[in-house]
C-alpha cells in the first residue's frame, strides 16, 4: 500500500494552458510512496549503468558532482492527477551519463534504493528528456522526495521519475516495473492519460 501526504488539495481548470487531461494543479509538492523511505547517505550512494552484456559502468556521489550540472525548470504530472508547473531541479542529465556507453538494447529498468523499479524506454532518457536530480527549489533533495538522487522524467507520469535512484540496466525487451506490474501503464503519457492497463 502506498504512503500519501497531506496536500491534494487543487483544482482542475480546464482551460489551463500546459495542463494535460484529467489533471488539477497544486502548488504543494505531494508525497507518494510504494513503501518506508530509505536513508541513503552520499557516501554509501551509488549509481550504475549495466549494460545489456552485463558490463557496469559506475559513479559515485562525488564523481556524479563532478561531471556537468545542468538546471532544470519543468512541469510535472502525477498520476493521481496532480500537476505542478515550473518547478526547478539541479542534476546531471542522463545523456552525459550514457556518452561513450555502447548498448543497442532499446528499453531500461530504473531501480532503486529500497527495491522500486520501472521501465523507460532508453529514447526517453536520452536527447535532454531526463536527469539524475539532486536538487529541488534550490534545495538538496530530501529523503521523501526521493533525494539524495531521484530519476527525473518530466515528459512521463512521475511514477517513471525513480525516487532514490540507484541505477539503470539496459533491456532487449519492455519488462513491467513495480506499478506496471500492479495495473499501470508500460508507458504512462500524461497527454493520452496513459495511467492503467
Amino acid at each position: 500500500m502506498g504512503l500519501f501526504s497531506s496536500g491534494f488539495s487543487g483544482r482542475r481548470r480546464p482551460d489551463t494552458p500546459g495542463l494535460p487531461p484529467g489533471q488539477y494543479l497544486t502548488e504543494s509538492f505531494p508525497v507518494l510512496s510504494a513503501g518506508p523511505t530509505p536513508r541513503v547517505t552520499h557516501e554509501e550512494w551509488q549509481f550504475t549503468i549495466e549494460t545489456e552484456d552485463g558490463l557496469q559502468h559506475r559513479w559515485s556521489w562525488d564523481e556524479l558532482m563532478a561531471l556537468p550540472i545542468a538546471d532544470v525548470t519543468t512541469d510535472i504530472h502525477c498520476v493521481t492527477s496532480w500537476s505542478k508547473f515550473g518547478t526547478g531541479w539541479r542534476g546531471v542529465s542522463l545523456d552525459t551519463l550514457f556518452d561513450g556507453i555502447e548498448t543497442s538494447a532499446g528499453f531500461t529498468m530504473a531501480y532503486s534504493y529500497g527495491g522500486y523499479t520501472t521501465n523507460v524506454p532508453l529514447a526517453d532518457l536520452m536527447g535532454g528528456k531526463a536527469w539524475v536530480a539532486f536538487e529541488f527549489d534550490g534545495k538538496p533533495l530530501e529523503p521523501e522526495h526521493g533525494g539524495p538522487a531521484r530519476l527525473l522524467v518530466p515528459h512521463l507520469y512521475f511514477w517513471k521519475s525513480a525516487k532514490w535512484v540507484r541505477g539503470i540496466r539496459m533491456m532487449e525487451n519492455d519488462e513491467p516495473g513495480f506499478w506496471e506490474q500492479n495495473g499501470y501503464h508500460m508507458y504512462g503519457d500524461p497527454w493520452r492519460e496513459q495511467r492503467y492497463w
